[in-house]
């Protein structure tokens, strides 16, 4: 199948541009900057940026699936995650595109910032707020523009290895706990559906 990935030069983005690949997908990588992989028969580059719909039409043409792990590495208020989905959706729907749209934001956006436990609601409160406004207006804009949509909230990302094993949440319950996972193991999560989409129009949630 074909998978777009706008925000593919590192993290999540990154690790799902390799494993896709790996199981014989055809990548379309969306980055500001160059994808640090190597020359691959079934890997097409576009640089560009993910707020500006002419970049993104060339990035998502054809696509099956198209993934959205965008990231900052600035505490400070953005509207980056906000715009990139209205650019998105603006192209689809011109377009008239059908494809599976995965986009990657974290446990804390939207609704799931109640169900945090106290140090991770401070730590939101002192850090992320900002930016997480903007994920949970990404999330807003998404579900309320598209039909074929899956929002991956993942907990605390370390870098470990992938293991394929985590727990995946598609409610919020009060007295949950989403704690740590790999980003290849929300990579891992992320291919799995774009292959056989079962959470369409829910917010997963994943954990070990």
């Amino acid at each position: 199948m074909k998978i777009t990935v706008m925000g593919a030069s590192a993290g999540i983005g990154l690790e799902a541009t390799h494993l896709a690949l790996q199981k014989g997908h055809a990548v379309t990588s969306l980055s500001r900057r160059i994808v640090p992989i190597p020359d691959h028969a079934k890997l097409r580059r576009v640089q560009g940026s993910a707020t500006n719909p002419n970049d993104v039409r060339v990035a998502v043409e054809g696509a099956d699936a198209i993934f959205v792990t965008l990231g900052v590495k600035s505490p400070f208020a953005t509207t980056l995650f906000s715009d990139s989905a209205r650019a998105l959706l603006r192209v689809l729907q011109e377009t008239g595109s059908s494809a599976t749209v995965i986009v990657l934001t974290g446990f804390g956006a939207g609704e799931s910032w109640g169900y945090n436990s106290l140090p991770m609601k401070l730590l939101f409160t002192l850090l992320l707020k900002a930016v997480y406004a903007d994920k949970s207006e990404q999330e807003r804009v998404t579900a309320g523009g598209y039909p074929r949509w899956e929002i991956v909230r993942p907990g605390r990302l370390t870098n470990g290895a992938m293991t394929g094993h985590y727990r995946v949440l598609d409610g919020l319950v009060e007295g949950m706990k989403v704690g740590a996972i790999a980003r290849s193991d929300v990579a891992h999560f992320m291919v799995a559906q774009a292959e056989n989409p079962i959470y369409l129009g829910k917010y997963p949630a994943l954990t070990y």
